[in-house]
């Protein structure tokens, strides 16, 4: 027999249509597991443990609920279960999977987060195929980690490590792995690997379910950085341009030049840092300025995984020492 614990938290694989509006539902998740009973035809028993700690749709996640997942999980025995699986939504996916993938970096069994990209009603949704994936890799015994499951329309399944799921592609249900390295596929009852992941690490940190206050900033052109409040912020996560780059011309006046908003956040004893970015021997002059100011560039991790550490960090540590030390360390794979 296989013991999974399956945590349900809403989002659309726990959703049902009723008119033209997609809500949360209480049955949802329960009609998954019929689903489930119904299609699976492995031999081994699986026995589910279930909880609901919460019931929402994804996009109206805080980081609160974190907190409650979080909580729930640790209050159960984890050592009586060979998996747990996490039902959410897609549209914040990408920041849980990280949260989570760090979070939980020290787990000795999988964890498995499982969306789907329609409700279960529809004969078309992916997300009964997701979570018979997941079963499956409990059920196989395969390595431990936080990975996320996901079949693309057309597409064999894929099987991502958290910390590097890249949010839903825009204007598509999609999901892909940062630069496309997927961790494993699943066919025909079998995982292939096709990226060496690296060993699972012991987490050096002993990490409470605690987030700091992290303005994210996406670059556009015209971004006025006068329109930021930095009241009670612990930290500012300044997205960049795929090349690692934002603007820092003085042209079109300060107040859209990122140096004078590091300045700014200076003198707030605010820390910035840019992501993502990958590592070369040369860089841009724009990129090369922000550095020589002191922003802090964090290197080849995904901006949501990014953002999950600094959120972590900053939640759990009070010595900057601490953050830092955090903040480098490839803890959960993260490092592309």
């Amino acid at each position: 027999m296989t013991d999974i614990l399956l945590v349900f938290t809403g989002g659309t694989i726990g959703s049902q249509l009723a008119g033209d509006t997609i809500d949360t539902d209480e049955s949802a998740g329960f009609k998954l597991i019929s689903l489930f009973r119904k299609f699976d035809t492995g031999q081994d028993r699986i026995n589910f443990k279930t909880l609901q700690p919460v019931q929402i749709l994804s996009e109206n996640l805080h980081p609160s609920v974190w907190y409650d997942m979080i909580s729930a999980i640790e209050a159960e025995e984890l050592s009586r279960y060979d998996g747990v699986i996490v039902t959410h939504g897609t549209d914040t996916l990408a920041y849980t999977a990280a949260i989570f993938g760090l979070y939980f970096s020290g787990l000795d069994i999988p964890m498995l987060l499982v969306s789907s990209d329609l409700p279960l009603d529809n004969p078309a949704a992916n997300g009964l195929k997701n979570f018979l994936c997941a079963v499956e890799y409990i059920r196989q015994r395969k390595k431990p980690g936080v990975f996320v499951p996901y079949r693309n329309p057309g597409m064999a399944m894929h099987i991502h490590i958290a910390t590097r799921l890249s949010s839903c592609l825009p204007l598509s249900s999609d999901f892909i792995s940062v630069q496309n390295k997927v961790y494993q596929t699943f066919e025909n009852g079998e995982f292939v690997q096709h990226h060496e992941r690296l060993p699972v690490r012991v987490r050096r940190h002993r990490l409470k379910p605690r987030f700091g206050k992290i303005l994210l900033i996406r670059p556009y052109p015209g971004l006025d950085y006068d329109h930021f409040n930095l009241d009670e912020i612990d930290a500012v996560l300044h997205d960049l341009y795929h090349s690692g780059t934002a603007c820092v011309s003085e042209r079109w006046g300060m107040r859209h030049n990122l140096i004078a908003f590091s300045r700014r956040c200076q003198r707030r004893n605010i820390p910035l840092y840019l992501a993502p970015a990958v590592r070369s021997d040369a860089a841009y002059s724009s990129t090369k300025a922000l550095l020589a100011h002191g922003a802090k560039m964090i290197w080849n991790i995904s901006l949501e995984t990014v953002y999950a550490k600094l959120a972590l960090a900053y939640g759990n540590f009070d010595d900057d020492n601490d953050i830092a030390a955090f903040i480098e360390q490839d803890i959960a794979d993260e490092h592309v």
